[in-house]
């Protein structure tokens, strides 16, 4: 469905926001960065900044809940004959795909992609809000499993296998940005990880 000019126009809004934040966060510090001075930079309203993101960390994961949405509809189109690891493996090869497509690589590149992963890693707050997020897709992926493969995989099984998936791919990801590597460079990593992680997965046929 084409985007209309009033979505594209809060699209737009809601980007340059969380990519001003990064710059200030990368540049100054996440906590000492404020929401007055990312409105400031981003020259946008104190209110509007809260119509798009409930608090300052909640910037950092500006598209979870959107590409999750992605993960969770491919997964419930499980195409005739296709095996479980094949299917985990398309569940990401579409929201990657999706993500360059209306997500777009920023010019900042490795700098901030290793600001990024540095903070989401040493930032406490931030540390429990990735775990939260990640923890709770990762139930939901196991539910959809678990219905795209009736009577084929019992919830332990569906559990471990989304398990391997997710720590693969979250491991691969962060590591890549944590040595530098630039935003295309990390979504190859995260390629790597379903990879490594598939193989083992492939024993559930």
């Amino acid at each position: 469905m084409e985007e209309t000019r009033r979505e594209r126009k809060k699209r737009m809004t809601r980007q340059l926001i969380a990519e001003t934040a990064l710059r200030l966060f990368a540049e100054q510090g996440y906590e000492q960065t404020t929401v007055a001075q990312i409105t400031s930079a981003a020259d946008v309203a104190t209110k509007t900044f809260f119509n798009y993101f409930p608090s300052k960390e909640d910037v950092l994961f500006a598209h979870t809940e959107r590409h999750s949405r992605v993960l969770l509809d491919t997964l419930a189109a499980r195409r005739e004959g296709e095996s479980i690891p094949d299917l985990l493996a398309r569940v990401y090869e579409e929201t990657i795909a999706r993500y360059v497509a209306e997500d777009p690589p920023m010019e900042r590149e490795r700098e901030l992609s290793q600001a990024y992963a540095h903070m989401i890693m040493t930032v406490p707050a931030l540390q429990a809000k990735a775990l939260h997020l990640m923890l709770d897709l990762q139930r939901r992926i196991a539910e959809e499993l678990l219905k795209a493969f009736p009577g084929e995989l019992d919830p332990v099984s569906a559990g471990a296998a989304v398990g391997a998936m997710m720590g693969a791919v979250q491991g691969a990801g962060l590591a890549g940005a944590a040595i530098g590597r630039s935003q295309a460079e990390v979504l190859d990593a995260l390629r790597r990880g379903i990879e490594v992680a598939m193989a083992g997965v492939r024993s559930f046929g």
